[in-house]
């Protein structure tokens, strides 16, 4: 029975969505990360024409989702248990495997120990259950951020997370690939070198490079002074330039301007990426910043959404946490 992980673009029968819960983390940014999760789940049930599954991960959780979201056509809000909001992460993939789709499982260690929180590890075979099929459990540690696919058996990674000895230790290029056509039917792996600087999650793939459709891939192209990401950001794109699918299409690559140096309130650079969106059936939704709006990436980004409508929506306070909106959604496939 042939297995692929379908494209993100390809049509969905559920988008999940993970709500800020815990006010011992996220702290004084809580309640902007809670309006600005609302604001993207609104925008997912309006113009993503999707059916949000609003994932709470306690009873105070939920009490706010209630309160900002309640009745809202098109969200489902989902009473369930977990660490953080990073379903991307800990939730299962879902993959097409003959004529229906099942729910496939990793092991989760908080992105090679750096934040391990109770229920995580559970988070997967909850959003199985919900949706109604087993969980494919695998005995690898993995998170769905690390992948990007292309629907025909193509992955975009990095080497600096899925080889890193804080996930798999002594995991080779060769044996990564092999777990990954096993577990999700993966029939060619595209290694990039090294994510954004200060990513906790050492260089997810969703921070750098995706796939917006067949044999065609996004990456950033520095902007303004001081991007502490220049070199990455060509390195991906001349690596991607050289590749090709696993039909063996070459890729065409297409640069994005970055959002250029976003810093904290304690002026330190984060992570901030436009290539966090999150393709949705109806709407292509763009993380955007205070310190930079981010027009001129959604402008090129409609280039290559000519069906969707293109939102920016702001994610400064939800970068707090560390990542953005792909990081805190997943995508159930119809």
């Amino acid at each position: 029975m042939s297995l692929v992980v379908p494209a993100e673009w390809a049509p969905h029968r559920a988008m999940w969505l993970g709500f800020p819960s815990h006010g011992e983390l996220w702290g004084d940014d809580l309640a902007q990360a809670q309006t600005e999760v609302a604001d993207l789940a609104r925008a997912l049930a309006g113009p993503g024409a999707e059916q949000v599954r609003l994932m709470t991960g306690s009873p105070a959780g939920e009490a706010d989702a209630r309160r900002l979201l309640d009745g809202v056509a098109g969200i489902e809000i989902v009473a369930g248990a977990f660490g953080d909001i990073w379903l991307r992460d800990t939730g299962p993939i879902f993959a097409r495997e003959g004529e229906g789709f099942s729910a496939r499982g990793f092991g989760f260690n908080g992105w090679g120990g750096k934040y391990v929180y109770p229920h995580d590890e559970t988070v997967a075979g909850q959003i199985a259950a919900h949706a109604g099929l087993p969980l494919a459990a695998n005995g690898f540690i993995l998170e769905g951020g690390a992948l990007d696919h292309d629907g025909f058996g193509t992955v975009l990674t990095t080497g600096q997370c899925l080889l890193n000895p804080n996930r798999n230790p002594g995991w080779s290029a060769e044996a990564a690939e092999a777990a990954l056509s096993e577990a999700l039917g993966v029939r060619k792996t595209l290694w990039l070198g090294d994510g954004l600087q200060n990513d906790h999650t050492d260089g997810h793939v969703d921070n750098l490079a995706r796939f917006v459709a067949p044999g065609v891939v996004v990456c950033p192209v520095a902007y303004g002074r001081g991007d502490p990401n220049m070199d990455a950001y060509d390195d991906a794109a001349r690596r991607l330039s050289g590749m090709a699918d696993a039909r063996g299409e070459r890729l065409k690559v297409v640069r994005i301007p970055s959002p250029g140096w976003i810093e904290n309130a304690e002026g330190d650079y984060v992570p901030a990426s436009h290539m966090n969106f999150i393709i949705a059936n109806g709407a292509v939704i763009v993380p955007t910043y205070a310190q930079r709006p981010g027009e001129m990436a959604m402008e090129a980004l409609k280039t290559v959404f000519p069906g969707r409508e293109v939102i920016g929506l702001p994610s400064t306070a939800i970068l707090t946490g560390g990542g953005s909106f792909h990081c805190i959604t997943q995508q159930e496939p119809a």
